[in-house]
């Protein structure tokens, strides 16, 4: 009896996993759409459950706004690892940063929300931090080690330049961040050579 109950416990628990991970899939996808005031019923309809299952988790829309943006912050700090393991560190560094780029690009609409004034938000800016502040600090020491960019810069400094750029207008803001990041980071690759000119 009491393998039956915990195996039924299991699949309620990895049910309730699928439902959380639909959830916040659904929500990314039409806050990108539609922004992060879209009817509820549009997630859970997208997500296959049910109103009252999404609101279980996330009584408030508060609550799944955050959830929304700590998943994806999880997201894009971890592929720095996966690039770092597969390129070389310059090109690791280069494809981070633009992945760092598109995230913020995508997160306009959960960037408002964040400064709305609601407590479920106060934490997120330090997340945030904690999280991209290392991958993008590794990533830079180790191009910075094989003289492929300059080794003297800050990674917040960097992440908040990025973070600049992005907020794009006109008629191809997208294209026109891609443009300023490419710049960038050619900037990054030029004072690394200088550098090395005046160590010899």
């Amino acid at each position: 009896m009491k393998d039956d109950e915990e195996q039924a416990g299991g699949r309620m628990r990895a049910d309730a996993r699928r439902n959380e991970d639909a959830v916040l899939e659904a929500a990314k996808t039409v806050f990108f759409t539609s922004g992060v005031d879209a009817p509820v019923r549009e997630i859970a309809a997208m997500a296959g459950v049910g109103v009252g299952t999404l609101y279980r988790r996330f009584p408030k829309r508060a609550d799944l706004v955050a959830a929304v943006f700590r998943r994806e912050v999880d997201a894009c700090a971890a592929e720095a690892r996966t690039l770092a393991a597969d390129n070389p560190p310059g090109r690791a560094l280069e494809l981070w940063l633009k992945r760092y780029t598109d995230f913020i690009a995508t997160k306009r609409g959960l960037a408002a929300a964040l400064h709305s004034g609601d407590p479920a938000f106060d934490t997120l800016p330090a997340y945030f931090q904690s999280n991209f502040e290392p991958a993008l600090a590794t990533l830079l020491a180790a191009a910075a080690a094989t003289g492929e960019v300059r080794g003297d810069i800050e990674p917040y400094d960097l992440l908040r330049a990025i973070g600049n750029l992005a907020v794009g207008s006109g008629v191809d803001p997208a294209g026109h961040t891609q443009r300023m990041v490419a710049l960038l980071i050619d900037g990054l690759k030029c004072g690394a050579r200088r550098q090395g000119e005046d160590a010899v």
